[in-house]
C-alpha cells in the first residue's frame, strides 16, 4: 500500500537526505519544523495552482463597506454575490478595481446602493463600492495557505498531492542552515522542475475553463 507523507515522516525522510539530524543532532532536529514551515509558506506563495483554491460564502451587511478576508486568505480570485431576496440563484460577480478607484467612485461611504466593485482595503480587508444597501449573500474565490504542518495537523493539500514538491522545497531550506550553500543548486533545480510541472497542469485548466465549446 502507497505511503502518504506526514509531518512526521517527512521530518524522518529529511533526517536521512541530510544524513543528520537525528535525536543525537538537536540543534538540526529542533529546527526540522520551523523549516518545514517555511517550506509550505514557500510553495503557497510561489504555486498558484487549483489545489490551493477555496470557495467561501459570507453575507455583507447593509452600510457596511469594508469586509473581513477569510484565514489564510492570499489571493482574491473573484468574488460574487446573490439577490438580496431570491438569495443566490441569481449571481453579479463583482468587478475588481483599485481603492483609489472605488473611492473615486463612491467618495461618501455612507451611501449607499448594489456593490459593483471590490478592491484590497489592507492584506485583512477588502473595499466594496458602493457601499452595500441591503444583506446580499457572497461568495469569494481566493488562494489560501493550507494550515502549516505540525505535530497535531500531520498532513494537508501539500503532503496528499505535493510530497516530492514539499521535501525539494524542504531541504531547499535546510542548505543556508546548514551552510550547504553548494547543495542550493541541486535542491532549487529538482524544486523547479516539479513546481513547473504543477503549474502547467494548471494552467491547461485555467484555459480550459475558458474555452466555449459548440455541440455537435
Amino acid at each position: 500500500m502507497p505511503t502518504q507523507m506526514t509531518f512526521d515522516s517527512l521530518q524522518g525522510d529529511i533526517r536521512s537526505y541530510l544524513e543528520r539530524g537525528s535525536v543525537n543532532d538537536q540543534t538540526v532536529y529542533n529546527q526540522l519544523p520551523s523549516l518545514i514551515n517555511l517550506a509550505e509558506r514557500r510553495i503557497s506563495n510561489e504555486l498558484k495552482i487549483l489545489g490551493f483554491i477555496v470557495a467561501a460564502t459570507f453575507t455583507l451587511q447593509a452600510g457596511v463597506a469594508v469586509v473581513q478576508k477569510p484565514d489564510r486568505w492570499r489571493q482574491t480570485v473573484s468574488i460574487n454575490v446573490g439577490n438580496a431576496t431570491s438569495g443566490t440563484i441569481l449571481r453579479t460577480q463583482l468587478l475588481p478595481r483599485s481603492q483609489e478607484y472605488i473611492r473615486s467612485y463612491w467618495p461618501d461611504e455612507t451611501q449607499t446602493a448594489p456593490p459593483k466593485f471590490y478592491a484590497d482595503y489592507n492584506y485583512s480587508s477588502l473595499l466594496l463600492g458602493p457601499t452595500p444597501d441591503q444583506a446580499y449573500p457572497a461568495e469569494i474565490l481566493y488562494y489560501e495557505e493550507p494550515a502549516l504542518l505540525d505535530a497535531t495537523n500531520q498532513t494537508n493539500w501539500i503532503t496528499q498531492y505535493a510530497p516530492s514538491l514539499l521535501l525539494y522545497s524542504t531541504l531547499l531550506e535546510c542548505m543556508p542552515f546548514l551552510k550547504k550553500d553548494d547543495r542550493m543548486p541541486m535542491w532549487q533545480s529538482m524544486y523547479d522542475r516539479t513546481a513547473a510541472i504543477f503549474n502547467a497542469g494548471d494552467k491547461e485548466r485555467s484555459l480550459d475553463r475558458n474555452v466555449t465549446r459548440n455541440s455537435d
